[in-house]
């Protein structure tokens, strides 16, 4: 505890760091401040139904990455999704497009033009889902809408306020990324998905006190342990990133053990991180922008199943891409070929392989084996909200217990407590910890 009030004593006596962390909490409150500010003509009183809706199934992962505004019908009811969505695709025309590759070889002019089709790719995204949202606001609370609206004129104000609002929110964010602290983009969608957990917790712990004589406390209690573990096991798979050995490598595919110093493979047993799991759930979103402008008569069983994220058919999808998606993003960012050249032209190699082609094969068949692995993982934190609903978890409190929340959450808690750790050593104080140092999220772009 001493030491505690001492590193906090250390963080005030740093002006730079105080003021970032002062301006980081005056941006965090503009955004929590305008989740609540609802879109003109909307009676708050008369969304009871959309708040229902957006209480379970997919709606309501949408829902708490907002920090409640989409339930709230709010003016930052679609968030920062459809930047996050924008950048995958950007990201993706960056391998596939020869001319967004050419960009990406340009340095920073290039890294600002790629940022520009960012944004117009996004408000093109917020084009679609506005209208969409308002569709679907208004089949489930119509009543919720001023009597006196004219809806034409009505969709097109809202729609405009709506990507106004995603734009500023993405605006928030860069101020931090500049002038405050950590990732900001990171950091706004952590704030959403933390404004969520006092109440989800709340609300599981009044449904397990009210079955007491049937072990309701017990329960929750065994929950808290699980949930602790399944953080723990979030934090080792963010702090993934440790070089494996050759010899070991060697074992992997195979080869025989070799004596001698141990040396290393730049290999990671986490590579992609969590990206995968981003890149899986902004494809996962797509049906809810479809069905906004279907007819709720028409909506058939299966399109009902991939609403719902505790359904088979929506798991079995969501672990596919995840697999799909970690192989993916695992090739483009480690380059067997340009691994083995770089091995080759500073005189390193790895003993029993020849340098060149050979080298890069074997670092290519090792990265196919424990890839798997990882992408398994991956898909099963995934899909652990699913699991947890299975036991009667509450859906708002089963979203903590794995998936794309709560591996965000460790992830950016840890980025930005490594900046504030580097402020600390820079200035010769001590750090956050004794036992060592805070490893982020090594290798993983920001979102």
């Amino acid at each position: 505890m001493k030491k505690l009030i001492q590193t906090f004593k250390n963080i005030w006596m740093i002006e730079d760091l105080r003021q970032r962390i002062l301006i980081t909490i005056l941006f965090v409150a503009i955004y929590r401040f305008g989740s609540f500010v609802v879109l003109p003509g909307i009676d708050p009183a008369g969304l009871a139904a959309l708040q229902a809706q957006t209480g379970e199934g997919l709606m309501s992962l949408l829902n708490m990455f907002s920090g409640g505004a989409f339930s709230n019908a709010s003016i930052f009811a679609l968030g920062i999704m459809p930047y996050i969505s924008a950048s995958i695709v950007i990201q993706l025309l960056g391998i596939a497009v020869p001319a967004f590759q050419k960009m990406q070889r340009e340095g920073e002019s290039g890294r600002r033009k790629m940022n520009q089709y960012t944004r117009y790719l996004t408000i093109f995204i917020l084009l679609l889902q506005a209208p969409a949202y308002l569709v679907n606001l208004k089949m489930q609370s119509g009543s919720a809408l001023s009597p006196s609206i004219n809806w034409t004129e009505f969709m097109i104000t809202s729609t405009i306020i709506l990507a106004a609002g995603s734009m500023f929110i993405l605006w928030l964010g860069e101020r931090i990324t500049d002038k405050g602290i950590g990732n900001g983009v990171s950091i706004i969608i952590m704030i959403g998905i933390i404004a969520r957990l006092p109440m989800a917790f709340y609300q599981e712990l009044s449904s397990r006190l009210e079955n007491l004589s049937g072990g309701g406390l017990v329960m929750f209690l065994i929950e808290i342990v699980i949930l602790l573990a399944v953080i723990c096991g979030s934090i080792l798979l963010v702090q993934g990133t440790r070089r494996i050995p050759v010899q070991y490598a060697k074992r992997i595919v195979g080869g025989q053990q070799f004596g001698g110093a141990r040396q290393y493979i730049p290999l990671k047993l986490f590579a992609a991180n969590v990206m995968p799991i981003i890149f899986a759930q902004a494809i996962m979103f797509i049906p809810i922008t479809m069905i906004g402008y279907t007819n709720s008569t028409e909506i058939t069983p299966v399109m009902q199943m991939l609403m719902d994220h505790t359904s088979w058919l929506y798991n079995i999808i969501f672990a596919f891409l995840i697999i799909a998606f970690t192989y993916f993003y695992t090739a483009i960012t480690l380059n067997p070929t340009q691994m083995a050249e770089d091995m080759k032209r500073n005189n390193g190699f790895i003993p029993g392989i020849k340098p060149g082609k050979n080298t890069a094969e074997y670092i290519d068949q090792i990265m196919s084996r424990i890839t798997f692995p990882g992408s398994l993982c991956l898909a099963f934190i995934a899909c652990m909200p699913a699991f947890a609903g299975l036991f009667n978890v509450k859906a708002e409190f089963a979203q903590f217990f794995g998936g794309t929340s709560l591996l965000i959450l460790v992830g950016v808690v840890l980025d930005t407590l490594q900046q504030i750790e580097s402020h600390l050593l820079m200035r010769h104080y001590d750090g956050l910890l004794s036992s060592g140092r805070i490893h982020g999220r090594s290798g993983m772009g920001a979102y």
